[in-house]
């Protein structure tokens, strides 16, 4: 079933059932093995194969997924029009008195793509775990003490219920404003900064209660027992083995095919 209050969180799913660390840090793994790659293709391949693991094992709403990547599309358009502007290289074509390169575009693209490979995962990640199980496991696995994992606990819970307050915040604004009924007309700039503003401040306030309540309950001071334990499984192995081989796969494609390129890409 869905992990209340988030309805949209669902750990009935094959890679819901997977442990939250294990899945954490497979999410580490795959991003810092990207950091050394700068060439278009290598993530270009990792990011279907990314996509299909998670429509087929998190089996996420697919307008819900397609929605979850928008934030991350407006981040990997800026990565590549500022490096295809801003690099120097061999000019493609000018634009409004601007150079493009073709390194610019390559190097552009390629951080593109890995925005969105790790976007995906990450997506994957947020709408399989639930946020308890989260702190239990990291908690358990991971070794953290109770205030540290506590207070992940509390910030994973304040990211997942922004979508929620937002909603809440622009409903309000539009009971004070109903000559401004959804649907008459898109809200302005202004409109758009007055509720983030008020997004910002209604966060600032949550996080300012739960930590005094976590301090009330003196979190950290004793040993604290767990209710329901989160254990490793042979499923979380084989996940994390099925993973590894398919990011070593590609990158030892790249290796051999000689596209892959790394830090060498930045400077031409």
């Amino acid at each position: 079933m869905s992990a209340a209050p988030f309805p949209w969180v669902v750990t009935t799913t094959p890679l819901g059932r997977r442990n939250p660390t294990m899945k954490l840090a497979l999410l580490f793994v795959v991003s810092f093995a990207l950091l050394f790659v700068f060439d278009p293709l290598t993530p270009a391949l990792l990011y279907p194969l990314a996509l299909a693991a998670v429509l087929i094992w998190g089996r996420p709403s697919p307008r819900m997924l397609l929605l979850a990547h928008i934030p991350f599309l407006g981040f990997a358009l800026g990565m590549l029009m500022i490096n295809a502007i801003t690099r120097p290289g061999e000019e493609l074509f000018t634009v409004l008195g601007l150079q493009v390169s073709v390194e610019g575009v390559n190097l552009g693209t390629s951080l593109a793509l890995r925005t969105f490979v790790l976007g995906v995962l990450s997506i994957g990640f947020v709408l399989s775990t639930d946020a308890v199980a989260l702190t239990d496991s990291l908690h358990q696995q991971a070794r953290l003490g109770p205030r540290l994992s506590h207070a992940v606990l509390a910030g994973y819970q304040m990211l997942q219920d922004l979508p929620g307050t937002w909603q809440t915040i622009r409903q309000a604004h539009g009971v004070r404003a109903p000559e401004l009924a959804p649907g008459l007309r898109r809200p302005t700039i202004r409109e758009f900064g007055h509720a983030s503003f008020a997004l910002l401040v209604v966060s600032l306030r949550r996080g300012e209660r739960m930590a005094q309540s976590m301090e009330s309950r003196g979190l950290g001071l004793t040993p604290r027992t767990i209710w329901k334990p989160i254990r490793l499984q042979r499923a979380d192995w084989i996940m994390a083995t099925g993973v590894l081989s398919v990011l070593a796969v590609v990158l030892g494609l790249g290796v051999a095919g000689g596209w892959i390129r790394g830090y060498s890409a930045l400077w031409g």
